[in-house]
């Protein structure tokens, strides 16, 4: 190793030690900031849990920003869960997609044109950051976004303000899926086309935060416009994916156990992640890095304070078998 590496790595590893030595005090004091931020609430026994927890992922998140990776890490809402309350907000049901792929041949997707970058949001045809809460049901957030998108797209409607379609009605009606408990893109999209569409936010709120599935109300309107005529999977490759984009929001699934996708703060999250599919999110744009790292753009729905806005910039075209974090593995769009 030449002398200048051996200084830069003796750098990287000194400022990593320095980022990781808070005292009791400092740790104390910022988790209490925390705690103010995000109208956290714990009882004199949960708080002493929460603040051990909080203080390792404080420690990750200096040492890897110190590191001066890709993507950077920082304290969010997520900061002080267990691993069981991090487990349920991710529901994507990977049984049920394995059982999906050795019954349902994958279609090829009509390829475009793409163009060298694309940003649905920008365009209007994506609706606001939502939350989903302490439920496992990402997978329905991610099949609203793929609804939203393609009836923003066909009507040439600019959805930026608009609260979108009802994801409780998923959550609580679509008894193919599990409601918190898990689901799969592909079904939703089969039971929106039985239901004859699905209603807007507006008329069937989301109350499943608290981890409860609800049961399932009538009395609301499918939203006009919004039955699908069928669905298509995604090839899993690089390209079908980018050409599948850039005709609309794509509903993908991820791996998302890692603490570099739930403290993400801003860049491009490389590095291996995983492709053992959990979360269910959407596929909204892609492009360029100021770096040169090509990205996929991809909507959460841990809500606004999660990430860039509630969102998260994924390598794109890198070696990886299934793609980053397994987005090329699973991806599908529906069709109006």
């Amino acid at each position: 190793m030449k002398f200048s590496a051996i200084v830069i790595a003796l750098a990287a590893s000194l400022a990593a030690a320095s980022a990781t030595d808070l005292s009791e005090s400092d740790i104390s004091a910022q988790f209490d900031k925390f705690i103010a931020k995000f109208e956290k609430e714990y009882t004199p026994a949960e708080y002493k849990q929460r603040r051990t927890l909080f203080a390792q992922r404080l420690h990750e998140v200096n040492a890897h920003n110190a590191a001066g990776a890709s993507h950077t890490l920082t304290i969010n809402q997520l900061s002080a869960h267990t691993e069981l309350e991090l487990a349920r907000l991710r529901g994507f049901d990977v049984s049920a997609h394995k059982a999906k792929l050795d019954k349902v041949p994958v279609e090829l997707t009509e390829r475009v044109d793409a163009p060298d970058s694309l940003d649905w949001r920008d365009e209007g045809k994506v609706t606001p950051v939502k939350n989903q809460g302490g439920c496992g049901s990402c997978w329905a957030f991610s099949s609203t976004g793929g609804l939203e998108g393609a009836y923003a797209v066909a009507n040439n409607k600019d959805v930026s303000t608009w609260d979108g379609l009802s994801e409780q009605q998923l959550v609580s009606c679509d008894t193919t899926d599990a409601g918190c408990n898990g689901g799969l893109m592909d079904t939703a999209f089969e039971w929106v086309m039985g239901n004859g569409g699905l209603c807007e936010e507006s008329d069937y709120a989301y109350t499943s935060g608290g981890g409860t599935t609800g049961t399932c109300v009538s009395g609301c309107s499918p939203y006009a416009g919004t039955t699908p005529s069928g669905y298509t999977d995604v090839e899993e490759s690089e390209e079908a994916l980018m050409s599948a984009v850039a005709q609309q929001p794509v509903s993908v699934a991820i791996q998302a156990n890692q603490l570099s996708f739930q403290l993400y703060s801003s860049g491009v999250l490389t590095g291996r992640c995983g492709t053992s599919l959990d979360h269910g999110v959407l596929a909204a744009g892609y492009g360029t890095y100021t770096d040169g790292t090509d990205y996929w753009k991809v909507k959460n729905s841990w809500g606004s304070s999660w990430g860039m806005d509630g969102y998260i910039l994924i390598e794109r075209g890198n070696s990886q078998t299934g793609g980053q974090c397994g987005i090329l593995m699973s991806a599908s769009y529906p069709t109006l």
